[in-house]
């Protein structure tokens, strides 16, 4: 398994003990980094939203447990001196290092605990599998597997390790993706490709449709693979964050099955994606995948609050891929088999193609069942 550690200049380790995790990765170059759209911003995110203007990084300090979300005053100092804590790791200044939290909103960071965790990690900190893993796990909360990507392009790569589970809705989730390539890019272009890939990635992801106070991607590029082609490098960007996105949806909180929606023949991307992520965040239609219940009105429904104009009798909806792809509509005839889309629901995946009719443009989304283990997680968090 290689993802970060693919990308030449990253070095990183992690531990975790119970809820407290503390994930240290190492990588200098330019960088840049997306947020929440939430209005509700914890702390790291307002410190580093300052500081990403200087578009430069050497490392990132990221800690799970507590969000530092909702803290004052008190949450902006903390967030300072847990970046003077990663920069002794790093051997550099402050304000060229990473900061993100997650964990419980509205309490303290326990910053002798952050201290002591870098102290341990620090000396752990390598290039090799092993200590990715130690990474992605210690920034994990509700998550059940670590999540990585590794995408090589012609003589560069893209790799990243993110987190994320619940609370994920358009717009971000609770999220933190740590992305990285070894591609000379300045910061601003990195910025552009970064916003660029959330777009059709991380911003296509919808658990449960809430929306975290923490959400943060970062990307550093490390240069040492020299200059490659904007295109090349927003392709391969876009991909690395595409896995990481679909690794969230099949990670979600309680979920089952993925659900990937395809939205074709739109007039507009934007309008194609709108419709899908409706779609996908629907709890009638995830609760339908649960149930395995071949509901395809749902699908229907939702995508005519979408707010996205398209004539109804012009749709065509089918369920399924390869052998099991099975037709619902037909250009707004039903032509549902409702026993064959019901055995298309089988599996850990259920796909929709949901084809407008109105134009040449696309857009996918992805999703999970809503289950009772989601209430049960979610029902206890804090306590």
């Amino acid at each position: 398994m290689k993802s970060i550690f693919g990308v030449a200049g990253v070095t990183a380790s992690g531990m975790k003990e119970g809820r407290n995790g503390l994930a240290l990765v190492a990588a200098s170059g330019t960088a840049a980094a997306i947020f929440t759209s939430n209005r509700v911003k914890a702390a790291p995110l307002i410190l580093m939203r300052e500081r990403i203007a200087r578009g430069a990084l050497d490392g990132i300090i990221v800690n799970s447990g507590c969000a530092n979300a909702y803290t004052g005053g008190k949450g902006l100092e903390d967030a300072d001196l847990m970046s003077r804590i990663g920069a002794e790791v790093f051997g550099t200044d402050p304000g060229r290092v990473g900061v993100a939290s997650t964990g419980i909103i509205g309490r303290y960071l326990d910053l002798d605990i952050i201290g002591r965790q870098a102290r341990l990690v620090a000396p752990r900190m390598r290039s090799e599998p092993a200590a990715e893993v130690e990474a992605a796990r210690a920034i994990m909360t509700t998550d059940l597997v670590e999540k990585h990507a590794l995408v090589k392009g012609d003589g560069f790569s893209v790799g990243g390790i993110c987190k994320g589970s619940g609370m994920i809705a358009p717009n971000m989730g609770t999220m933190i993706a740590l992305l990285y390539t070894d591609a000379e890019v300045t910061a601003n272009g990195l910025g552009q490709a970064l916003r660029s890939a959330a777009r059709r990635s991380f911003n296509q992801v919808v658990v449960d449709g809430d929306m975290s106070t923490n959400d943060i991607a970062f990307c550093t590029a490390t240069g040492e693979a020299g200059k490659v082609p904007s295109a090349a490098l927003r392709q391969a960007l876009e991909e690395c964050a595409r896995s990481l996105a679909i690794q969230i949806a099949r990670d979600g909180e309680g979920a089952t099955k993925m659900i990937e929606m395809v939205v074709r023949g739109a007039r507009t991307e934007r309008g194609a994606a709108k419709v899908a992520r409706t779609v996908v965040e629907s709890p009638l239609l995830k609760t339908a995948v649960y149930g395995e219940d071949p509901n395809w009105g749902r699908v229907l429904a939702a995508a005519g609050r979408a707010g996205v104009e398209f004539d109804p009798d012009r749709v065509s909806l089918h369920i399924g891929a390869g052998e099991e792809r099975t037709p619902l509509l037909e250009k707004g005839k039903i032509v549902a088999d409702l026993a064959k889309a019901k055995s298309a629901m089988k599996g850990k995946e259920v796909r929709f193609e949901l084809d407008l009719g109105q134009g040449e443009e696309e857009a996918m989304a992805w999703g999970c069942d809503l289950t009772e283990k989601y209430i049960e997680i979610n029902g206890r968090y804090s306590t």
